[in-house]
């Protein structure tokens, strides 16, 4: 992505999810925001013991990166691992459950506040 990731870049071509990562853990919150364009969010997180999260206002898509666990999406549960995507719509609760110490994923924030409907 460049030498310089602590400015959010609203054109890019290219996020290396190694550089990424690097960036990640040197900052205090659980995630880095790598890119932001009109109605488009792209993150990176890895939550450090314990997913805190809350609903948030848009509607979301998670990739995983790396490692493993169990997903909670309202009374819905799954097993996830890398390369599994799980779709979040706003304002629904969700977290990560009992991941691996190596988990991280891409957080892909969409569509308007609110959420998109269906």
């Amino acid at each position: 992505m460049g030498s310089d990731m602590t400015k959010i870049p609203h054109d890019v071509f290219h996020i290396d999810e190694a550089d990424a990562s690097r960036l990640l853990a040197t900052l205090p919150l659980p995630f880095a925001v790598l890119f932001e364009r009109a109605n488009v969010s792209v993150e990176l997180f890895a939550p450090r013991g314990s997913d805190t999260q809350s609903p948030h206002t848009r509607d979301e898509l998670y990739i995983v990166a790396a490692g493993s666990g169990t997903f909670r999406r309202a009374d819905q549960v799954c097993e996830f691992k890398a390369g599994d995507l799980l779709f979040v719509p706003a304002h629904v609760e969700h977290r990560f459950e009992r991941f691996s110490d190596d988990f991280r994923t891409w957080v892909i924030f969409f569509g308007p506040q609110g959420g998109t409907a269906v």
